[in-house]
This record gives C-alpha cells, structure tokens and sequence, in this order.
C-alpha cells in the first residue's frame, strides 16, 4: 500500500510538471488572477488529471476499444487527449483546445511511460537485491 501511495504521489507530481510544460508550449496559458498561485494551479490541475487517469479513463478505453482496434491502437492517443481535456475543464483557470490537449496527452504519456518504467527497474533492482 505503501508503494502504490508513493507512486501515486510521483505520478501526481510529474503530471503536474507536464501540464505546466505542455500549457507553457501548446496552451493558452491560465489567468492572470492565478498566476502568483501557479505552483499550487498546476498541481491542482495535475491532482485532477492523475484521479480521472485512474477512475475514467479505463472505462473510456474499454467503450472505445473498436475504434483503438481499427485503427491499430492509435484512437489512444485521442482517448489521452480527452482525459487531459477534460481535466483542464475541471482545473480552475487553464485553458486549452481539444487538439492542444492531444498534443499534451502525447507529452504526458510520454513522462508516464519513462515513470513507470524507471520504477519497474528500480523494483526489479529492489527484489533482485533481497534475493
């Protein structure tokens, strides 16, 4: 239980630093109302996007598995892209366009695979050290 807290948490604080980089290059930026807090905007906005990564988007994959199947597997990227859209709706003061949110999908599928797979190496490492 531990571990998957911790990785929830390192998780949450990657997927915010992507949101800020991805709002910083593809966004509309967020308002200026917010920007003395930004820091806690972003991790807000990261909070929200790592819980609806857990909750909805399996469900959203299973529904749309068809379409992932016809086109090879590549309507996930446009699956990441409604996850993020839809995160940045809830998220107070950010803003974005759907095909920007694909772009940004792309980027934090990206940090998310590079996460999971230094942990899976570094869990690997662990187990093979107790051995």
């Amino acid at each position: 239980m531990k571990r998957q807290l911790l990785i929830f948490i390192i998780r949450w604080v990657l997927n915010s630093f992507g949101l800020w980089v991805a709002v910083r290059i593809f966004g509309t930026g967020y308002s200026n109302a917010q920007i003395d807090g930004g820091i806690a905007v972003f991790l807000v906005a990261g909070l929200i996007f790592s819980i609806i990564n857990a909750v909805l988007k399996p469900a959203v994959i299973i529904l749309s598995l068809p379409a992932i199947l016809v086109t090879l597997g590549l309507f996930t990227i446009i699956v990441n892209g409604l996850m993020v859209y839809i995160s940045l709706k809830l998220a107070p003061g950010l803003t974005m366009t759907f095909w920007h949110s694909v772009l940004t999908g792309l980027v934090l599928s990206l940090v998310n695979y590079i996460v999971s797979s230094a942990l899976e190496l570094e869990y690997v490492r662990v187990r093979e050290e107790r051995t």
